[in-house]
């Protein structure tokens, strides 16, 4: 199957995905307005009971797309290792993620355990290519810091994707220890992952501006209408930065301009959802199929471990455990 084919066959998830997570994000903003006008009527402080709204719609919504990222995005990877390594889908392409994602990891909490791990393992080995960049020294040497923990975070996101295509590919070994075979895989294949990033920053640079730009746009226009509502939010910020250096703030204690900062929020907060739903599956895809089928070919041994042992004390630790 190409890789067209597959990310067609497996789109009903990232649909889910997707009304699932807007709906989410809908739910948060209703919330927090709700939280802003019973506040601003009891208080005159609408800005207290909006910022309580949101943080308990953001943790509401965080325990619940645990569960949405267990079932779908899990299914949906489960599915496209399944069509790359076998060359074929059943007909319920969405019934056959979920059962496999249940068989494999049995509750969420066992797959939240192996994508930590996945984390865990590479967030370490990226606090010491960080560490390079900060020891070059300065406002420079901080920067190149930023620049390389943002790059890595971007590819830790697709090594996870990976490793846990490569967990539901090898069913015989137990979920901790295909992980860490992933893992292996990874920096035993590193040039062939590598030339992926030119797409991967490359769409995701791509859907940035024509998504991200296209939703603040539209929010532009809806926020333009609630003039009387961005008057007395500015209003409050005012009091609340009145003696604070000029800076970012300034933008916020203006009606005109906070119109501006709250629609690009959430353009790219939709941007996000769109992105991380629909354009990462079709990267992942082609991602996922190079990382597969370089493992394929050549299977991590226990002496293919000994590198990343001696480079990650928590991936030593983890391959003891499993061994």
């Amino acid at each position: 199957m190409s890789n067209k084919e597959i990310y067609q066959r497996t789109l009903k998830f990232s649909l889910f995905r997707f009304l699932y997570s807007f709906l989410a994000f809908i739910v948060v903003a209703v919330i927090g307005a709700i939280g802003f006008m019973v506040t601003e009527k009891t208080f005159d402080n609408g800005l207290i009971g909006m910022g309580i709204g949101i943080v308990v719609g953001l943790i509401a919504l965080a325990i619940f797309l645990r569960y949405v990222s267990y079932t779908y995005k899990a299914g949906q990877i489960a599915m496209m290792t399944q069509a790359i390594t076998t060359g074929s889908l059943p007909k319920d392409v969405v019934g056959e993620g979920k059962r496999v994602v249940k068989e494999r990891f049995a509750t969420v909490a066992l797959f939240f355990a192996a994508t930590g791990i996945i984390k865990g393992i590479f967030n370490q080995l990226g606090r010491g290519m960080t560490k390079l960049g900060e020891a070059l020294g300065g406002d420079s040497g901080k920067n190149v810091a930023s620049v390389i923990s943002a790059v890595i975070q971007v590819v830790i996101a697709y090594l996870c994707d990976c490793c846990l295509g490569w967990v539901f590919y090898r069913k015989e070994q137990s979920s901790a220890k295909a992980t860490l075979e992933g893992a292996v895989l990874f920096f035993r294949h590193g040039k062939t992952f590598a030339r992926n990033m030119g797409r991967v920053f490359g769409m995701g640079l791509a859907s940035l501006l024509v998504i991200g730009g296209a939703f603040s746009g539209i929010f532009y226009l809806i926020a333009s209408r609630f003039n009387e509502f961005f008057v007395i939010l500015a209003g409050e910020f005012t009091e609340i930065f009145a003696e604070s250096e000029k800076g970012f703030t300034d933008l916020l204690q203006s009606p005109s301009s906070l119109m501006v900062v709250s629609a690009v929020v959430a353009g790219l907060i939709v941007w996000g959802i769109l992105h991380t739903t629909l354009v990462q599956p079709f990267v992942l895809t082609g991602v996922l199929r190079n990382y597969l089928e370089s493992g394929m070919h050549d299977i991590p041994t226990e002496s293919s471990f000994a590198m990343l042992d001696s480079k990650s004390a928590k991936f030593k630790k983890l391959h003891s455990e499993a061994a």
